[in-house]
């Protein structure tokens, strides 16, 4: 059957509160005026290294910055967040046809872990890859998870909501699968390789044969 590698923030769950209040949190605690919310969408879905970096040229304030970011996340933001309509019923759907259900996320890994378990999603997937001390970006994230797994990258999928997703598949040979519920749009999705677009999540189903 199918291996599915699933990004988590956007595609399986709604967790912009959270993610957008550990913004928020992280620029105040550094003294600094946090940006509009229109910009602060933007930043879900980059790791947190990549999105700091854009206004931090120093390492350690980079590095302050994601510590403000966790402390806050850890303890409140990782709660904030909400599972999509018809997740929970398409991974099930999924799995009992027989499909390999992963995630592979640019979120620290353990907090995938936690929030995957909070909300009950833990179920469904063989294995949950998240951004480490030596993997930052998609490609890493999903790469380790091949390897761990002895996949092939020709037999696999990454479904994501960004660019980040479709670039990440793009580079690893998995193919990637872009849907429209999430925080990044369909011509980004489209511009960066996406090779089928899901406009809700029992859309899932019918692609890969499972309803």
């Amino acid at each position: 059957m199918t291996t599915l590698l699933f990004d988590l923030d956007g595609t399986l769950v709604d967790s912009s509160q959270g993610i957008l209040a550990a913004f928020r949190y992280s620029f105040e605690q550094l003294g600094l005026a946090y940006p509009d919310r229109e910009e602060l969408m933007t930043f879900i879905g980059p790791p947190l290294q990549t999105t700091f970096a854009t206004y931090f040229s120093s390492p350690d304030d980079i590095d302050k910055a994601i510590a403000a970011f966790r402390a806050y996340y850890d303890q409140k933001g990782v709660y904030e967040t909400t599972v999509y309509t018809g997740v929970k019923e398409s991974l099930a759907h999924l799995k009992q046809a027989g499909h390999h259900l992963f995630v592979t996320t640019s979120k620290n890994q353990p907090m995938a872990t936690l929030m995957l378990s909070h909300l009950e999603l833990n179920q469904y997937f063989t294995g949950i890859y998240g951004a480490t001390a030596s993997h930052h970006h998609k490609s890493d994230v999903i790469r380790s998870c091949l390897q761990d797994y002895q996949l092939h990258p020709e037999d696999c999928y990454i479904i994501g909501d960004t660019r980040y997703d479709m670039i990440g598949g793009r580079e690893t040979g998995v193919h990637p699968i872009g849907v429209t519920w999430g925080f990044g749009s369909r011509q980004e999705l489209l511009d960066n390789g996406a090779e089928a677009m899901m406009d809700k999540p029992d859309d899932l189903l019918s692609y890969f044969h499972a309803s």
